[in-house]
């Protein structure tokens, strides 16, 4: 069965290394750059797990996870969110939302490879 990972991402250098890393083990990984149009995206074909950016073109990370989390079909969706601030505010608004695990970049590629396979599995809860 095929793991598919979608990453909500606007830079391609963390699209590339996230891409590369998640392929090599085995991920179906697709990716998306518009915050204003990633929810219709997930809703289309929601994946085993999303990969969520905080800044995006269009809209934020936190408003997508919000209304993910509000839809009955995404409300348990595995959701790790990047980002590159990295402040302590951005990780509680993060959990008030229901994300399932908060990563600040850079990220070591094993962790992000680690996290992704860990939330596919059920391994990680909401934060």
């Amino acid at each position: 069965m095929e793991k598919r990972v979608l990453l909500v991402e606007d830079e391609p250098n963390i699209i590339e290394a996230i891409r590369f890393i998640l392929s090599r083990d085995g991920w179906s990984v697709e990716t998306h750059v518009d915050g204003a149009t990633a929810v219709e995206k997930v809703l289309a074909a929601p994946p085993d797990v999303l990969v969520l950016d905080v800044m995006l073109p269009g809209r934020s990370g936190f408003e997508i996870l919000r209304d993910l989390r509000a839809n009955p079909e995404t409300a348990e969706l595995p959701v790790l969110m990047l980002t590159a601030k990295g402040q302590e505010r951005d990780r509680e608004q993060a959990e008030r939302y229901g994300v399932s695990c908060f990563m600040k970049k850079p990220f070591a590629n094993s962790e992000v490879l680690e996290t992704v396979n860990a939330l596919q599995a059920g391994a990680l809860g909401r934060v």
